[in-house]
């Protein structure tokens, strides 16, 4: 998925779930839009959503910086990529162990 996509998908996101159109995209979600804690809960649910799989504690944890539309972008396309590099890297082992 590109970042594009991702971006088409966050803003829809933000759109229904929240009522926020056309972001900035370096607005403080917290000072600009009212983003709290529950908003958090539902934004991480909904990367999950898009990531095809659960995040972990760590994941979680670093999520807890994020101000921006673009520090979203950024979270989730580090977290793809990440996943992606596993992935090739399971593959390739399995490959080997055959």
């Amino acid at each position: 998925m590109t970042r594009a996509e991702i971006e088409a998908k966050i803003l829809e996101f933000f759109r229904k779930e929240f009522e926020i159109d056309n972001p900035g995209m370096d607005d403080d979600l917290r000072e600009a839009h009212g983003f709290d804690s529950i908003d958090a809960i539902e934004l991480l649910l909904e990367i999950e959503n898009i990531l095809d799989s659960e995040l972990t504690h760590e994941e979680k944890k670093r999520a807890m910086d994020i101000r921006t539309i673009n520090q979203v972008l950024d979270y989730i396309v580090s977290l793809a990529e990440a996943r992606q590099a596993g992935n090739r890297a399971d593959q390739a082992s399995a490959v080997k162990s055959r």
